[in-house]
């Protein structure tokens, strides 16, 4: 055993009004796959990356809160390609030579959370 810490990952939770709902919108929008989970809480993986959706009633004492997703990648083009094939974004959504330096497009998912696709430029 060291004291040195060693992260392994970080993983996002998005919130969600409907977890069955936001698993086949996230399967049929950006590929990633349901890999465990209940009604209340899912996670979903597409090639090493993973995040969880995590179910609130919308109420007062439990929002339905957005979040913000970034996936950053080496070469954009094949993912902007392949959510303009989804139907996930039209062409209008990607903006080359941001002036903080990337290249992007994003999407709101049915929750109003926001996920972005980023290069850096």
């Amino acid at each position: 055993m060291t004291d040195t810490p060693s992260t392994l990952s970080i993983v996002p939770v998005l919130s969600s009004a409907d977890i069955e709902r936001d698993l086949k919108w996230y399967k049929q929008h950006t590929g990633f796959q349901f890999y465990f989970g209940d009604h209340g809480y899912a996670g979903m993986r597409r090639d090493h990356l993973e995040f969880h959706l995590q179910f609130h009633h919308g109420t007062d004492d439990d929002p339905v809160l957005s979040g913000v997703m970034k996936i950053f990648v080496k070469d954009i083009m094949p993912y902007y390609k392949e959510f303009l094939e989804r139907g996930t974004i039209t062409k209008e959504r990607l903006r080359k030579n941001t002036p903080w330096g990337t290249h992007e497009f994003g999407f709101y998912d049915l929750n109003n959370n926001a996920v972005f696709v980023v290069q850096d430029a």
